[in-house]
């Protein structure tokens, strides 16, 4: 019989998962018909692929020819070449033991797909350092999006940062270059979004009856005339291509987004037709029990664009909305920023300025600063 121990990181896991994750040449069907025969044993008990493992516990296996015992990871990283270790040590800008945090370059996929062969998850197994396994995809980006991604190092810790990003507790902020200039310095964008018809789901669209409900705030950070905005993007929802459509809804769509915006996407006099969305910081609760709190520089090309187009270079800036002040205002139950004052809603793209006001203010009948009244 083979015998082996359960580790730390295998706590809580299914007897089935963890023979996938520890032993993966042994299949589900055999791992069955051990479970029927009474040879699936667990502290000497006869145990059931679903049931679950405790830090410690002997899983005992029937003998098998297994693969060498060399790590798979190791077999794994010795398929890349220098150049991609290289690339994938020079992403990262934050490493502890229970994370590690990148900067994803744009034009890196997060995964793979038809015809997509160089992805963070290839580069993965060049990220292990000290330990024996890769780290782990939590949460993605797309593929022309750059900036923050995180990835756990342990099964314990992806469990942990999936529960905060599915709960809206992990604060993310975005910058953005914008066509144009929003009619409002700062609001929330309110639109639900589905997945667009006759696109195999690659493109989302704004649709009221069956949309999965989307909110962005957003704020004008700077402008350069009324050619275009550099912004900076929350999302308190998670929907695909979430900001992206936002943008292009409420009439300012991204630089870049050829996807959203057609051929109007794109700036002249010099300005990159890449994406110009960021993914500028991440605030996160950590394993260890603080506040993780990581910034990313922007890609070269937002900042050649910036400075084309006279905004102060932001390399190391800090937003004005600090996530971890707001965390510390909101409810301990809650991942909403608390004391926050009222953002104006926006839902469709107006058809001229005045309408604009009208739509984002909803008693236009109010009166303004200074005691006038809106006709």
């Amino acid at each position: 019989m083979n015998e082996y121990y359960v580790k730390a990181d295998d706590d809580g896991v299914r007897l089935d998962r963890w023979i996938k994750r520890n032993l993966p040449q042994i299949s589900f069907i055999l791992v069955a018909k051990w479970a029927r025969t009474g040879q699936l044993r667990v502290d000497g008990k006869r145990s059931a692929p679903g049931d679950r493992l405790s830090t410690g516990n002997m899983v005992r296996l029937p003998p098998i020819d297994l693969a060498p015992s060399t790590p798979a990871i190791f077999a794994a990283q010795s398929t890349l070449s220098d150049l991609e270790i290289e690339e994938a040590e020079a992403m990262v800008i934050h490493r502890d033991s229970d994370c590690i945090v990148l900067n994803k370059p744009p034009g890196l996929a997060t995964q793979g797909g038809t015809g997509t062969t160089h992805h963070v998850d290839r580069l993965l197994s060049a990220l292990c350092f000290e330990k024996i396994d890769k780290p782990r995809l939590v949460h993605r980006l797309d593929k022309d999006t750059s900036g923050v991604l995180l990835l756990a190092r342990t099964a314990k810790a992806a469990a942990f940062f999936s529960e905060h990003f599915r709960g809206r507790t992990a604060q993310k902020t975005y910058w953005a270059l914008l066509l144009g200039v929003p009619h409002l310095d700062d609001g929330l964008i309110s639109a639900p979004l589905a997945k667009q018809l006759g696109t195999g789901g690659e493109k989302m669209c704004v649709d009221e009856k069956n949309g999965l409900a989307a909110k962005t705030e957003y704020q004008v950070l700077e402008r350069a005339g009324n050619r275009a905005a550099w912004v900076e993007l929350r999302p308190l929802t998670g929907r695909t291509h979430q900001l992206r459509v936002h943008c292009a809804t409420i009439g300012h769509a991204i630089v870049g987004d050829a996807k959203y915006a057609g051929k109007e996407a794109f700036l002249t006099g010099g300005i990159s037709r890449k994406m110009h969305l960021h993914a500028h910081r991440l605030v996160i609760p950590h394993p260890a029990g603080h506040m993780i709190d990581v910034i990313a520089n922007l890609p070269t090309h937002m900042l050649e664009s910036f400075e084309m187009l006279g905004f102060e270079t932001p390399e190391h800036a800090v937003p004005e909305f600090d996530p971890l002040v707001q965390m510390a205002k909101a409810p301990a139950t809650s991942g909403k920023p608390g004391n926050a004052k009222p953002k104006r809603s926006f839902k469709e793209k107006p058809a001229n300025k005045e309408v604009a006001r009208r739509a984002w203010n909803k008693d236009a009948t109010k009166p303004r600063r200074g005691g006038k009244r809106s006709k």
